[in-house]
């Protein structure tokens, strides 16, 4: 199997800091780091990414796997982050930067936090999008909503983070915690992509709202089931209709609210279909 050279950089993912409390008292506590990442693809700047650091690699291949400035791998040479510099030099084939260049044309800022973008025309390739017929069982829908409550996470350890995971048959694969969701989902994308996993049977889950980025980004991994336990915004509503995405939202404990797509959880005889209003 194909993969890119790529460096791994790791950073500190966490920070302790002296802080005084309501009642005057200091106390020493760990706050998440946050810091810059500028992206040079055949040594042009392209964008610069705040992100906690915990997959720098995957980050930027996922990034550019859901920008659709690589369409395959194989269209990446090699991925070095350095944080001295707070860079990441990337080489790609050449056409890469011709699509960066159309790209810009058309930018769209996004609900993402710290201001995500998507370049291009983000609704250019979704009607080419055909997602699984799979089935998710709510008893094990269930099962991942109480998963990712146990997972250990840097949101308990230091908080103002959101986190992002893949599930298969249950059983958590993927697990990333970054300052914005949109870069959790692009690191889970990277990840998918260096190993070669399809999203057909797949579920993801995150802790932040759903908006149309986070299911746009969904479809395009191929990944029929998107769940959260924040809620969902008109537009991402509309976009799951779009691609017929099943879009789960409200999850906490055996609750849940199925904003679109149904007829693709097999629910309990006692546990009647609850759809959002």
């Amino acid at each position: 199997m194909y993969r890119p050279i790529l460096s791994q950089a790791s950073v500190p993912l966490v920070t302790e800091v002296e802080v005084m409390d309501e009642a005057g008292r200091k106390k020493i506590i760990h706050i998440p780091g946050e810091r810059p990442l500028t992206i040079f693809v055949n040594k042009q700047e392209l964008v610069t990414l705040m992100t906690l650091g915990g997959e720098p690699e995957a980050l930027v291949l996922g990034w550019l796997k859901n920008q659709r400035l690589i369409r395959s791998i194989e269209d990446v040479l090699s991925i070095q982050v350095d944080w001295d510099v707070e860079a990441v030099a990337v080489t790609t084939r050449p056409e890469v930067l011709t699509l960066w260049n159309e790209a810009q044309k058309q930018r769209t800022v996004t609900t993402g936090c710290g201001q995500g973008s998507m370049f291009g025309d983000v609704l250019a390739d979704m009607d080419g999008i055909k997602l699984p017929d799979a089935t998710l069982a709510q008893a094990t829908l269930v099962d991942i909503v109480g998963a990712i409550r146990t997972q250990p996470s840097i949101y308990k350890q230091a908080g103002s983070v959101h986190g992002c995971a893949v599930f298969k048959n249950g059983v958590c694969q993927m697990f990333v915690e970054d300052v914005g969701r949109h870069n959790a989902v692009d690191a889970i994308a990277g990840w998918m992509c260096l190993n070669a996993i399809a999203g057909d049977d797949l579920v993801f889950y995150t802790t932040g709202r759903l908006t149309s980025e986070m299911v746009i980004k969904g479809a395009q991994m191929g990944i029929p089931f998107l769940l959260s336990r924040s809620g969902v915004t008109n537009m991402g509503l509309e976009m799951a209709k779009r691609v017929n995405l099943t879009l789960v939202g409200r999850c906490s404990g055996q609750h849940f609210l199925v904003y679109h797509g149904a007829e693709r959880i097999a629910f309990t005889e006692k546990s009647p279909v609850v759809l959002a209003a």
